[in-house]
């Protein structure tokens, strides 16, 4: 735990303190904030919260170059924070300590993987399969059947004046954090990848609203938001990769 505290500066640290702590205020006050139309409240969400809620990822992204067991070992204590704070009734430190879990477990999760081209079939595959659970399979259960399930653990977004809240699954945060870690480690554009992420994570929540569904499958978005800046990148290694391997079996 040192050693990953070790890896963020100061100044960044603090910036990361600061909005964490300032999700957990702002969520707690937000019902007891004046309303906004139902236009206002989407584009608050979509614009604002959710871009703040993912720069969490962004700033906590060199932790991400800590050993893996204590990315793994972090990622089980928030976990057991999490549970702690539900039980105890603290909501919105629950919901800091859920996305805290699920980024931390994508920084980890990257470990498995040893070759970029590794995560661009993931990054191809993973969409149809969401797709297909938003659409007919478990997520769809969940979120018709078993709201309160989803929401206990999905990561709230809130907006001011409204009790009810948009909600972001934890496979989308996992995924996240694996392709900004995954920039960071294979030296892709790491700045472009959060943009492109968080901007389509952010019309699928509009898209939710305009096009009145329940929900619809976010891992495209951020599947697409890591692909989108960095396939010649991915294209590049891939070939070298090839290439590599072609040598190897003459």
């Amino acid at each position: 735990m040192v050693g990953a505290a070790a890896l963020l500066s100061h100044r960044r640290a603090l910036a990361l303190g600061a909005l964490v702590a300032g999700l957990v205020v702002f969520g707690a006050i937000a019902p007891r904030l004046p309303g906004l139309s139902r236009d206002g409240a989407i584009l608050v969400a979509s614009l604002v919260v959710l871009p703040v809620l993912m720069a969490t990822a962004w700033l906590a992204l060199p932790v991400a170059r800590t050993r893996d067991w204590l990315l793994l070992t972090a990622a089980v204590l928030a976990g057991l924070a999490w549970v702690g704070c539900h039980f105890l009734g603290f909501g919105e430190l629950a919901n800091a300590s859920k996305l805290t879990c699920f980024t931390l477990f994508g920084f980890w999760f990257l470990s498995l993987f040893e070759a970029l081209w590794w995560l661009f079939i993931v990054a191809f595959l993973v969409p149809w399969v969401d797709i297909w659970s938003v659409a007919f399979g478990p997520t769809k259960y969940v979120t018709e059947e078993k709201p309160e399930l989803f929401d206990g653990i999905s990561v709230a977004i809130h907006v001011p004046g409204e009790t009810s809240t948009a909600n972001i699954g934890p496979p989308d945060i996992v995924f996240f954090a694996l392709f900004l870690a995954a920039a960071q480690r294979f030296q892709l554009r790491v700045a472009l990848t959060w943009l492109s992420m968080t901007g389509l994570l952010s019309l699928t929540l509009i898209l939710v609203y305009f096009w009145d569904t329940s929900g619809l499958p976010a891992l495209p978005a951020v599947c697409l938001g890591f692909l989108l800046p960095n396939l010649d990148l991915i294209w590049r290694e891939a070939r070298s990769a090839y290439a590599d391997r072609g040598r190897e079996a003459k």
